[in-house]
Formats: C-alpha cells, sequence, structure tokens
C-alpha cells in the first residue's frame, strides 16, 4: 500500500508523496536522528521478488554514489526497514524544469546557466561510464538558489564510451511486467527507440531535446499516442525557425549537432557542448543578435564587442614584454558546492567514537580515510568519493588518526601497537616509520615536507621530517599557569604557523585555538572556548564549540 504522511520506515517519517515512478515511489521525508528532510524512493513489494528490478534499483544506489556532482541529486543510502528496501535521498526544494517549462519558455539569459550546469551534470556521469538514459525536464530540479540537479538515475547505465554501449528496448510507461523497460519516447534517441545500442549520445539527444524545449517552450516531438510520438522522434525534421531570434549562434550549432538522428553524426562528448554554451553565455548580448541586426548596426555590434578584446591583447602583450614567459596567471578553481557522502563500512566494520581525528580527506576532494575496528583489530581504510565501498589499505593495522600530504600521496597516521608516527603511499606499499609517538592527539604536513605533532597528550608539539630523522620540540604546555596540553596541530597554508588546541584545566569550556609562529615560537591566542581548528580556503575557520561546528572569519 502506498505509504501516507506519519508513517515511517525505520528513523523516517513520511511527510508527503512527491511522485511515482515504475522504479519506485517516492516521498518526502524527515530524518528523526538528523533532523533533516530527505527524499525516499521505496521500491513496491510485489517488485521485492523480481530479481531484475531489484538489481536495477540497488544499481540506482550505486550510480548515485559513485556520481559526486553539485548538479547530481546526492544519495544518503540504501536502506531497509521490515523487508521494504529504499533510497535514501537529498531533498531538492524547488520546481522541476518541466513545471518550468509549463509556465512558457525560458529566456536565453536564464536558459543558458540552467544548460550548463545540466551538461556539466552529464559530463561527469559519462566520466565515470554513466549513462542516464531518461534526461527530460522532469528529471531536472531547479532549487530556490537557481541551481539545476539531475535527478532520477533509476534506469543509467554503466557502459563506457561512444559506440561501446548497451541494447535497450525502449517502451515508454512505468513498467507493469516484467521486461519492460523504462524511457520516455519524447526525449529517447532514434536508435534508443530502435532498441539498437546506445551509448552516452543518446543522453546528448535528450539534452538537445531538453535545451529545445526550454528555449521555445513547446515540445520538440509531440504525439497523441506514444506510437505518434515515437513516429515523429523517427521521422520528423526539427524546424529551427521558430528558436528565438536572439539564439546566440553556438547554441544554435549545439542544438543542430545534439539533434541529429544518426548518432555517428551527432556530438560525442558533453564537453564539446559545455564549451559551445560557455562562449555563448560569455558573448555579449549585442552580439548575439547580429544575425537578423542590419549590416550597419551589426558593424558596430561587432566593434563594440570586439574593442575590449583589441584592447586587452595590448595590454597582455606589454605584460609579456614585461615579464617574460614565467608570467603565468592562474585563476582560482570554481565554487564545488556542497557534497554529501554515505560512509558504507564493510561487514563486521565499525566506526567507534574517539576522542582523535579519525577521518581526512585529501587535499583534491577526491579520497576520503578513516580508521574503522574489526573485532580487535584497528586498520586504515580509503573510499574514492566517486565509489560506494570502502577497502582496507595494507600495512595499516593498528593504525588510526589518518592525515594527508599536501600533494594527497602519501597518508599519515598513528600505531597503536609500537606508539610509532608513520606514512604510508595512498596508492599502496609498505609503510615508514617517522618518529616515536606513544599517545598522540594530532598531525599535520606541512609544506615545507615537515610534520608538527603531538607525541603524547601532556608532551606538546614536536616537528619531524616527512622523510624521518630527529623529533625537535616546538611548544610545550605551561603546566605552573594552568597550560595542560596542546593538541591537534593544523598548518596554515604558508607553512609558517601552526593552530593548536591548549586545553587550560579538565572540561571542554577551557579549551582554547591558538596559533604557534614556527620561527619565533611565539603563542597568540586566537578564539576563546573552542576547540579542533582547521582553516579553509574561504579565509575562516572551522572548529568545535560545545555540541555544535562552528564556523569564523580569520585573518
Amino acid at each position: 500500500m502506498p505509504l501516507s504522511a506519519g508513517d515511517r520506515l525505520g528513523r523516517y517519517e513520511v511527510l508527503g508523496a512527491l511522485g511515482a515512478g515504475g522504479m519506485g515511489d517516492v516521498y518526502r521525508a524527515r530524518d528523526t536522528k538528523l533532523g533533516r528532510e530527505v527524499a525516499i524512493k521505496v521500491l513496491p513489494e510485489e517488485f521485492t521478488a523480481d530479481a531484475e528490478r531489484l538489481a536495477r534499483f540497488e544499481r540506482e544506489a550505486r550510480v548515485l554514489a559513485s556520481l559526486n556532482h553539485p548538479n547530481i541529486s546526492q544519495i544518503h543510502g540504501l536502506e531497509e526497514d521490515d523487508g521494504q528496501r529504499f533510497l535514501v535521498l537529498e531533498f531538492v526544494e524547488g520546481e522541476t524544469l518541466a513545471e518550468r517549462i509549463a509556465r512558457g519558455r525560458i529566456s536565453i539569459e536564464r536558459a543558458l546557466p540552467i544548460a550548463l550546469q545540466v551538461v556539466r551534470a552529464l559530463e561527469a556521469a559519462h566520466g565515470r561510464g554513466i549513462v542516464h538514459r531518461d534526461v527530460k525536464p522532469a528529471n531536472v530540479m531547479l532549487t530556490e538558489d537557481g541551481d539545476a540537479k539531475v535527478l532520477d538515475f533509476g534506469i543509467a547505465k554503466p557502459v563506457v564510451a561512444a559506440g561501446e554501449g548497451t541494447r535497450t528496448r525502449t517502451l515508454t510507461r512505468p513498467p507493469t511486467r516484467p521486461g519492460v523497460l523504462m524511457g520516455t519516447p519524447a526525449y529517447m534517441s532514434p536508435e534508443q527507440l530502435r532498441g539498437e545500442t546506445v551509448d552516452k549520445r543518446t543522453d546528448i539527444w535528450a539534452f538537445g531535446v531538453t535545451l529545445w524545449e526550454m528555449l521555445t517552450g513547446a515540445r520538440l516531438f509531440e504525439g497523441g499516442t506514444d506510437s505518434d510520438t515515437v513516429a515523429a522522434v523517427l521521422r520528423a525534421s526539427p524546424n529551427f525557425k521558430v528558436l528565438p531570434a536572439e539564439t546566440p549562434p553556438a547554441v544554435r550549432r549545439v542544438l543542430r549537432r545534439c539533434l541529429e538522428r544518426d548518432p555517428d553524426e551527432r556530438l560525442h562528448d558533453m564537453a564539446d557542448a559545455r564549451l559551445e554554451i560557455e562562449e555563448a553565455i560569455a558573448e555579449p548580448t549585442s552580439l548575439l543578435a547580429g544575425e537578423t541586426a542590419s549590416p550597419q548596426l551589426r558593424f558596430w555590434q561587432i566593434a563594440r564587442a570586439a574593442w575590449p578584446v583589441l584592447l586587452a591583447g595590448v595590454v597582455l602583450g606589454l605584460l609579456a614584454t614585461v615579464l617574460g614567459w614565467r608570467y603565468v596567471r592562474v585563476m582560482p578553481p570554481a565554487p564545488r558546492g556542497t557534497q554529501r557522502v554515505a560512509l558504507t563500512l564493510p561487514k563486521g566494520v565499525t566506526f567507534p567514537v574517539v576522542d582523535r581525528p579519525n577521518l581526512a580527506i585529501s587535499p583534491d576532494g577526491r579520497w576520503l580515510v578513516f580508521g574503522a575496528k574489526e573485532g580487535d583489530t584497528w586498520r586504515l581504510y580509503r573510499r574514492s568519493l566517486a565509489q560506494f565501498d570502502a577497502t582496507p589499505i595494507p600495512g595499516t593495522e593498528d593504525g588510526f588518526h589518518p592525515f594527508f600530504s599536501p600533494d594527497g600521496d602519501w597518508v599519515g597516521f598513528s600505531s597503536f601497537s609500537d606508539g610509532k608516527l608513520k606514512k604510508i603511499p595512498l596508492a599502496g606499499g609498505p609503510p615508514q616509520t617517522l618518529a616515536d609517538a606513544p599517545g598522540p592527539y594530532g598531525a599535520t604536513w606541512g609544506p615545507d615536507g615537515s610534520i608538527v605533532f603531538n607525541p603524547k597528550e601532556t608532551d606538546g608539539l614536536w616537528r619531524v621530517a616527512a622523510t624521518g630523522g630527529a623529533s625537535e620540540q616546538l611548544a610545550s604546555p605551561q603546566f605552573e599557569q594552568g597550560d595542560w596540553n596542546n593538541l591537534w596541530p593544523e598548518y596554515l597554508p604558508d607553512g609558517k604557523a601552526v593552530l593548536f588546541t591548549n586545553f587550560w584545566g579538565m572540561t571542554a569550556d577551557t579549551a582554547r585555538i591558538e596559533v604557534l609562529d614556527l620561527e619565533t615560537r611565539a603563542r597568540k591566542t586566537v578564539i576563546e572556548n573552542a576547540s579542533y581548528a582547521r582553516y579553509v580556503p574561504t579565509g575562516h575557520l572551522i572548529f568545535g564549540r560545545g555540541d555544535h561546528i562552528e564556523v569564523a572569519p580569520f585573518d
């Protein structure tokens, strides 16, 4: 029976229905343990005995777990309650792109940023060998902040590259009997409708149809029945004259190449579409309408558009002359957005809560390393954020408290059994001992190739080369003043100072964050009643205070 508001699945309280499809019903729910709203996708009970549907349902979970991207709806977990299987998904507040198009066409200025985000999502999926196979406006959610998120990878399938795909059968309604696969005929590529081998070019076709509908506010392929729609997709030619006059030439090129019926003539990669759309967004609006302007007006439009480029060329030429070939300007990376990760532990493995750091994320954001326990044995596990499962790191038995090298190639850790500070290659290899650390509380790897660590709770802060050797003491507790210990160091980006936590008593409210100048050894209090500070590139400190995580600007 369908769920109703107030029903519960495990710790999730149903708030209302969001939609239904062949792969399950979707509900808005509240996670009573974490106090957040989520979407849960429930596999109907009559399908749980169907091995094929169950496999597709579990595959969707793995596909979503492998796609960590700000424009793809994220997964929190795959769970079961009293025999009922369900996915716990990110709840995206807003409206679908289909609902927005139903109100009329979307302006070029608004449509192109949406299209660009959809392209980036599909490009990321294709980069992981995943074809969505059901791209359409109803599967794109627009948030209140103007972001676009691609939803519903329920019939996505791993393939490799253009020309290396999988054969599909192509009925279109939600399946009500075994053997019927999902799809929406108005957005399916001709080869998908014919049951031929499909690859990422089928998503490129569907994206082209979706972009067309965004710009025109009308369906590209439509018929009174599914059969009529299929016939239109296979035979009808798009009338490009109905596109708005201000449609940029680059976007017209994208649409023509996306909507080629022969997949060999179609765009082969979403990156090509991304480059064209980025070019269209970058072009000045006056130039975009140039196709319909008079020759005289178009001349001045082009002139106005070109003179900044010419001026920039002159300036850059002068700079090149003065600075020479060594001058390189590095642009900051685009914000990555929020990423949520479900930590799936191998069977029999637990993640104990300890009073030492037990998680580390690589500098490039691609890897998560954590300490966990199997029976009486601790070890480190690594997990790519593009995958679902974690695997043990050989050679880290009795290891805990991981931390990364600045280049992300090494993982430092502490060993319970022999009381040593060690490092090990992330890619695999034997561990190397660096220093004694019988009871460590924190370590950090600096840009100069040195590691600052606390070897024992009351021993203060020490430094050792990442290649090993003699250790030197940097700071020690000032017991006569009530200073008990100096814990959890964190290098600042310039490598000239470290943050650390100083306890001036035996309770949490006596902790404070200090900074140690590594050259002068001078110490300065930064934040009172706080602990475990970490610097982030936005110019802030993230730290613990009571039972909260807080953030503060930091100079």
